[in-house]
């Protein structure tokens, strides 16, 4: 099982912000809602802590505040190119450093956390609107999840 120690600080970060950055992209991606998503990504850390045990990674991931760097950038561009580069950075670091099936649990974690985002506010009479299906696919895609859905 791999926990924090396999993991230098700067690589530790860069695992506790992918959930959250992810969250941020789903929502900025349609206007409304903000502050429904924000409590449903607290929400998701909330449920996936309720499943200690499962995962090591996961339990020190979601035992953490969630990490939110609302400076890092500049537009809401930026976020999204920027955001989803550092989900693939995060995805590739798991891969060489976490087990196979631990890598797999964070991409169902951060794949259930955004669309927990995007359901908790409804938008134009649909649960999740297209533009946020369409950030959670970029997301997934960034994870390498290939269009897997959460667990």
């Amino acid at each position: 099982m791999t926990d924090r120690s396999a993991f230098t600080d700067q690589e530790w970060e860069l695992v506790l912000e992918g959930p959250t950055t992810a969250g941020k992209i789903v929502v900025t991606s349609q206007r409304g809602g903000t502050f429904r998503e924000s409590l449903a990504m607290g929400k998701a850390y909330t449920e996936a802590r309720s499943q200690h045990g499962a995962s090591q990674l996961l339990d020190e991931i979601t035992g953490s505040k969630p990490k939110v760097d609302r400076s890092r950038f500049n537009s809401l561009e930026e976020l999204k190119q920027k955001g989803l580069e550092q989900l693939r950075e995060a995805a590739q670091l798991l891969e060489q450093k976490a087990t196979p099936q631990e890598l797999q649990d964070y991409r169902s974690f951060v794949l259930a956390l955004a669309e927990k985002v995007a359901a908790a506010h409804r938008e134009d009479g649909v649960d999740v609107s297209p533009a946020e299906r369409a950030a959670i696919d970029e997301v997934g895609t960034a994870l390498g999840a290939g269009g897997q859905s959460p667990a």
